[in-house]
């Protein structure tokens, strides 16, 4: 048997350090937080490989057929065929919509707190370690921003942009649209987060040496500040992330989201509300029962996570 390589027994040491560490220790030990992290697995598992799970590609109409239509769930329709959450009006079936919306409801979450991210970071960080009137420029406009509810910021970014966007290109945009929406709703948070740890960072005296040392104000912020606030910020992005998919589902259902040749989670609810009160129950419940738990699992995450990262409960 040959021995293994100072490359191999490095990333060992590495893989047991991380397995052995407080935060690993502490999602081993947390049931609520296996069972959360299971199921967003499955959902993320799901829609990223909808198009090989899914019996039908539920937004092509050439595999629509009407006399499917409103089928109930585990029920043979007209055609003969079984949908495992039944069909909607059109003969979609309801398991596949499910897996394709989740997959445009978690692309415009993360790629809008992504951006929110990059945004609220780099303002935080110029205005904490700048201070001045940067600082105070910045932190009114934070402070503008957060008397908004987010969701309203969104609607008028939504329409902004879709009044600046000629009516042909709209499809197209939508949700690119929604992710630039979404993003600059919820970056006050980081920015304000990021701030306060950047002003207790800035006056330690590794900054201090490279400030002595000549090194430029945004390459200490970039390589010596940054690496050491980032920690709240993990958390506060996980927590937005529901709040992003939550916001893109709202607003889809207000019908200013994604067109409906690229539902989302919220089109379906929308979709499904229309039928509630005919007997068609299933339409609306399944599709809100995935945003339920992807949006569930993921605080719980949050939740766990800042427990974790916080010093004084270890």
């Amino acid at each position: 048997m040959r021995a293994p390589t100072a490359r191999q027994e490095g990333l060992g040491a590495r893989l047991w350090r991380a397995w052995d560490s407080d935060i690993a220790w502490s999602f081993r030990h947390s049931p609520v937080a296996i069972a959360a992290a299971l199921v967003v697995t499955i959902l993320l598992l799901g829609a990223a490989f909808a198009s090989l799970i899914a019996p039908q590609n539920a937004f092509d109409a050439a595999s629509l057929n009407l006399m499917d239509g409103f089928t109930r769930p585990g029920e043979a329709s007209a055609t003969g065929r079984v949908f495992l959450l039944g069909s909607d009006d059109q003969g979609r079936d309801v398991f596949s919509a499910i897996l394709y919306g989740s997959r445009v409801s978690l692309l415009v979450g993360f790629a809008s707190v992504i951006f929110s991210i990059a945004i609220g970071v780099t303002l935080g960080l110029i205005s904490g370690y700048l201070g001045g009137r940067t600082d105070a420029v910045i932190m009114r406009v934070a402070d503008i921003q957060l008397s908004f509810p987010a969701i309203l910021i969104a609607l008028l970014v939504f329409g902004v942009a879709r009044g600046l966007i000629a009516p042909q290109y709209h499809e197209n945009a939508a949700i690119g649209v929604l992710i630039v929406a979404i993003g600059l709703s919820n970056w006050a948070a980081y920015a304000r987060t990021v701030r306060g740890s950047t002003l207790v960072e800035k006056n330690k005296d590794y900054v201090m040496s490279a400030r002595v040392m000549g090194r430029p104000a945004f390459a200490i912020m970039g390589q010596h500040v940054l690496p050491n606030v980032i920690g709240p910020v993990l958390v506060i992005a996980t927590i937005n992330l529901a709040l992003a998919i939550i916001a893109e589902s709202t607003l889809s259902f207000l019908g200013v989201g994604v067109p409906p040749t690229q539902p989302s989670l919220g089109t379906l609810i929308r979709v499904g509300q229309q039928f509630l009160f005919s007997g068609e129950w299933w339409i609306l419940f399944y599709p809100a029962l995935d945003l339920v738990l992807l949006a569930l699992s993921i605080n719980l995450l949050g939740d766990w996570l800042r427990d974790a990262l916080n010093p004084k409960l270890r």
